[in-house]
């Protein structure tokens, strides 16, 4: 029965990371077509963002009300310091995009990974063993080799950057801590997250938005071409952030951010195959570098579950040899050993 329990989570867990991968993979390819000047040029990127949780706040709502989900009680102000730190990530990472070149974006986003290691420590006191240590290093250096290109920064961008990655961080640390304290399912916390920030980013995405390109979305021709890119981008995002909670969830902030970067390896070989993007000798070097690294995180991650499950073993066992010994004492008559004679 164990071993078909573990079997069955496997799959879960397979199920949850494909489920990530292919939404956000497709969302970006939508996104791409939907924003890009020589596609419908929807340069509204944090209402965009507002759009996709409203959808995803309807789907919620549409759960609960069907009974399909059960609704638990989270505190307001758990959700409104978590919306806040989700919308600063958002925000954050328009502005570091503006305001920064593309190399020096990319690094922002590959240094998630060791702060959500150095966060989760402060937080959490985790340990990493050294193979995943080593892994995460070769993951960063073959997501690096292949995305960054030039890099250019500037004080503004630099401060955008920061306050980006560590909102990220903590944003994504916050899902795993507010499922395991109030033993809530990653579906039953999006419901309950996504229509305070979906509010806030409706409200405040478009001053936003016209701040980062200086166009007012007020005076953007909806034609049916971009409103059924944006239904697309929206159907996508509900898949994209139930799969992220989810995998967070199931695993940790740190693993989300290293698997996480196989999308990077995605786009970029979609990018090639759909939109005639460069693809160099460099990118492909970078590219089995990452996956290399990808690979021997996840057998350093199961390595290490292996080891702390064989030391519960033996400590459970340990501790049954001491309770029958105990028990052994306890029952076992004593013998007079002058006499030769069992006590009663």
């Amino acid at each position: 029965m164990a071993e078909v329990a573990e079997k069955k989570s496997a799959v879960s867990d397979v199920g949850a990371w494909g489920m990530n991968v292919v939404s956000s993979v497709g969302l970006i390819m939508a996104n791409k077509q939907l924003m890009s000047p020589s596609g419908y040029a929807f340069a509204f990127a944090t209402t965009l963002t507002g759009f996709h949780f409203a959808v995803t706040a309807f789907v919620g709502f549409v759960s609960n009300a069907s009974g399909y989900s059960a609704s638990k009680h989270v505190p307001l102000w758990e959700l409104l310091w978590f919306s806040i730190v989700a919308n600063t990530s958002i925000t954050g990472m328009n502005l570091s995009l503006m305001l920064n070149s593309v190399g020096f974006y990319q690094i922002s986003k590959l240094s998630m990974i060791p702060v959500v290691c150095v966060m989760e420590w402060i937080l959490h006191s985790k340990h990493y063993s050294r193979e995943v240590k080593m892994a995460v290093v070769v993951v960063v250096i073959g997501v690096g080799v292949c995305t960054v290109t030039d890099v250019k920064v500037n004080a503004k961008g630099f401060i955008c950057a920061c306050v980006a990655v560590l909102s990220t961080s903590l944003q994504q640390i916050t899902i795993g801590s507010l499922q395991k304290k109030y033993s809530i399912s990653s579906f039953e916390l999006l419901s309950k997250t996504a229509p305070v920030q979906a509010a806030s980013l409706l409200l405040l995405g478009p001053f936003i938005d016209y701040y980062l390109n200086g166009k007012s979305i007020v005076n953007y021709n909806f034609t049916s071409g971009p409103i059924i890119f944006i239904l697309l981008s929206c159907s996508l995002a509900v898949f994209c952030n139930i799969s992220q909670y989810l995998c967070i969830g199931r695993f940790s902030a740190t693993s989300f951010q290293v698997l996480g970067h196989m999308k990077t390896v995605c786009v970029l070989l979609l990018g090639w195959i759909l939109f005639d993007s460069t693809l160099t000798v460099k990118n492909i070097l970078g590219m089995i570098l990452a996956v290399v690294g990808m690979v021997v995180y996840s057998w350093a991650v199961e390595a290490e579950k292996a080891r702390q499950k064989a030391v519960m073993t033996k400590t459970s066992l340990t501790e049954e040899e001491i309770r029958l010994i105990k028990e052994g004492v306890e029952t076992k008559p004593l013998k007079d050993v002058e006499l030769g004679e069992n006590k009663a």
